[in-house]
């Protein structure tokens, strides 16, 4: 087996290959794995089969011909600007996030115009496909109406996928992954970092800067659960999908306040002390607008699982990022 991760050197690319070495694709061996950014993606540690390493940027002429011209089986599409970098940058949004995902679903229909060639395709999209105004819950029936530059650029790249699998180009699947909370390593550029950056730099001993009210609510899953969801998705029967390719998956509902509560929970009274009030307008904005909470049955149905407690994904952060222990 053959699997391409587009996206590779991020956080979650790199916890993905790091699971396909130990562990295989649905209990089939992996014979090659082509990891692919715009940096550098490192070399997988410890895997026996053959291991390629590029850097190509998906929305200059010619990058997604040459990966797909490998024909893998199953295709990781990850890389993305993040949300907040989408808002700042327009032209930059749309070229990464729009254009480079045209092209790399195009070059799959070519390749596959040329001999016969259907790969599995799991691309990664977002809640910020959601616009308010929201009821209680995101019901799985709820009106894709995105009020970001990001989220309409994952809108459209759903819509993509649905008709490029409908015409039978590739068997795609689109996932929303919830907000990924305790995202390891350096904060980034995305509107969403602060729910990390709260609990994570607490944890190490580190000061934190809260944007927003501690009311604010927001959907979640932990990185271990996001890597659990592309495994299940590229190996999941997708006649039980149906036509309606792109799927909100489960996650779990808490504000501010409640993520606050778990700190003090698990780490204590001195973590908490460590997190600094700074009101931001520009992110209370963009957060205003995404949704809070989720009822995702089909999901669940299709067997997708997260965590159900905000302890426990304060717990897998120190359990896969520290060793166990608290700084």
């Amino acid at each position: 087996m053959h699997i391409l991760i587009i996206g590779a050197a991020g956080m979650v690319g790199r916890k993905l290959t790091d699971r396909l070495v130990a562990s295989g694709l649905d209990g089939k061996a992996v014979e090659k794995l082509t990891l692919v950014d715009v940096v550098p993606p490192a070399a997988p540690t410890g895997f026996k089969g053959k291991a390629e390493t590029l850097t190509a940027d998906l929305s200059q002429p010619g990058a997604s011909e040459k990966l797909v011209a490998g024909r893998p089986d199953v295709i990781f599409h990850l890389a993305a600007i993040v949300s907040g970098e989408a808002e700042a940058d327009f032209d930059k949004g749309y070229r990464i996030n729009l254009d480079g995902t045209r092209f790399l679903f195009e070059a799959i229909r070519q390749e596959g115009l040329r001999a016969a060639y259907k790969p599995r395709v799991v691309f990664t999209s977002s809640i910020a496909v959601f616009g308010a105004p929201f009821g209680d819950k995101i019901e799985d029936t709820f009106l894709s109406a995105p009020l970001t530059s990001y989220g309409t650029q994952k809108a459209i790249g759903e819509l993509l996928l649905s008709d490029y699998s409908r015409k039978g180009f590739f068997d795609g699947i689109g996932i929303r992954l919830p907000t990924i909370c305790i995202r390891p390593g350096k904060p980034n550029k995305a509107a969403s970092g602060f729910f990390s950056n709260i609990l994570r730099e607490p944890l190490s001993g580190q000061e934190a800067v809260l944007p927003v009210a501690e009311n604010v609510r927001h959907w979640h899953a932990s990185p271990r659960a996001a890597v659990g969801f592309l495994l299940h998705a590229a190996t999941l029967d997708l006649e039980k999908v149906g036509a309606r390719r792109n799927l909100s998956l489960p996650g779990l509902s808490a504000t501010v306040g409640e993520q606050i509560e778990a700190l003090r929970r698990v780490a204590g009274e001195k973590a908490v002390k460590l997190i600094r009030r700074e009101p931001d307008a520009v992110i209370q904005k963009i957060v205003a607008g995404w949704p809070s909470d989720f009822n995702p049955a089909r999901a669940i149905a299709l067997g997708f699982r997260a965590e159900s407690s905000f302890d426990d994904i304060i717990r897998v952060h120190i359990e896969d990022e520290l060793g166990g222990k608290i700084g």
